[in-house]
């Protein structure tokens, strides 16, 4: 799984030196034929070991972007790791319907935090756009000011 995967490289980065016991892990993987990737179990006991050692936060934006089945398994990895290293934070982001999910696999330790746009922030942020149209002869301003206008009124909780 990718998430997991770009965890651990970044994790590993950080690392002054690769411990041997991983480094055997990924050369064992590349003896297959066109290499294999290291499995989910495998990336979720050498996050799990190396963060162990160190204090770690993991942020993941935008969890509602993953399929349903892929965020179950990210919930379940991220789940695993801190039963291995209980010093390890994790912060997500996502829409409020993945707030569930997340509480029912960490019930123990969550804290869900509602964000929403404010009207105004909206609208400053179409006026910004709008500003950065290469096309602007092909707009007037009375359709610029419809757009700032039905935009708040349309907007959902992105």
């Amino acid at each position: 799984m990718s998430v997991l995967g770009a965890l651990l490289k970044q994790v590993l980065s950080s690392l002054d030196k690769i411990p041997e016991d991983i480094t055997d892990a990924f050369r064992r993987h590349k003896k297959f034929i066109g290499g294999r990737e290291l499995q989910i179990p495998e990336v979720v006991k050498i996050l799990g070991s190396i963060t162990s050692t160190q204090r770690t936060y993991f942020c993941l934006d935008a969890l509602d972007e993953c399929a349903a089945p892929d965020r179950a398994k990210i919930l379940l990895s991220l789940k695993e790791i801190i039963k291995m290293s209980p010093t390890t934070r994790v912060f997500l982001t996502g829409r409020p319907y993945v707030g569930g999910e997340v509480g029912k696999h960490f019930p123990e330790g969550t804290a869900l935090v509602s964000i929403s746009p404010r009207k105004d922030d909206i609208i400053d942020y179409s006026y910004a756009k709008l500003a950065e149209d290469t096309t602007s002869g092909e707009m007037d301003a009375k359709l610029e000011a419809e757009i700032v206008k039905r935009v708040p009124e349309t907007a959902s909780e992105m």
